[in-house]
């Protein structure tokens, strides 16, 4: 099925592009290659529009591109539920449903990390389609972040938004609206996103603070 191809693909093509980068990249390309469908098409471009680029130079893009934008976060339950305790009963949510069916992600990453959800999705298809469902407002809201932004990974986000049942929100505004209010502004000491990757320049070294981006 697609939509489970779809789903294990971005979350290969969502993740930190390490050391073993090229090697996922080919791999995720050589799966998709006789995959028919618009949703593949788009992870197609995405590939070809990042082949080439050595992994040290799209990691400067990746981070630079998720972690110093709210706009742009990859922890799903921040666009909904912000720096607020209503975030943390949510993860904890989230780690439930893992833990039910069977499934144990990576103690040093959170449960709303999108990566995290879309592999879940493509091992428990109708449960994992729900789950995305349910986040469509997040989802969108970074598709058009990305958009905005012009980065290749808006190919990717919108690869998934089409998996999603019914058709996704025309304009910014509308995914506004259909997200209500945005992150709350409560704040319980959190960093708005996490920074659970390393720095590209030295790949095992922790983070140093993120920088917030206002401007974009």
């Amino acid at each position: 099925m697609n939509r489970a191809v779809v789903h294990q693909a971005a979350a290969l093509l969502l993740g930190y592009p390490d050391r073993d980068w090229p090697g996922r990249l080919h791999a995720v390309r050589s799966a998709l290659e006789p995959v028919p469908g618009a949703d593949i098409r788009l992870l197609r471009q995405f590939c070809a529009r990042v082949d080439g680029t050595a992994p040290l130079d799209l990691a400067a893009r990746y981070v630079a591109t998720f972690d110093r934008s709210r706009r742009r976060c990859l922890y799903l339950t921040y666009y909904t539920d912000g720096d607020t305790r209503r975030r943390g009963t949510t993860m904890a949510g989230l780690k439930a449903l893992y833990r039910d069916h069977g499934w144990q992600p990576p103690a040093d990453e959170l449960p709303d990390f999108l990566p995290l959800m879309l592999e879940f999705a493509a091992r428990t298809p109708d449960t994992g389609a729900r789950l995305l469902a349910d986040h469509r407002p997040a989802l969108e809201l970074l598709r058009f972040g990305l958009a905005a932004y012009s980065s290749p990974y808006a190919d990717v986000i919108e690869a998934v938004c089409l998996t999603l049942p019914g058709p996704g929100p025309a304009t910014l505004e509308a995914a506004q609206r259909l997200a209500r209010t945005g992150p709350p502004a409560e704040s319980v000491g959190l960093l708005p996103f996490p920074r659970l990757r390393p720095v590209p320049d030295t790949p095992q070294a922790p983070h140093s603070p993120h920088v917030e981006e206002t401007s974009r």
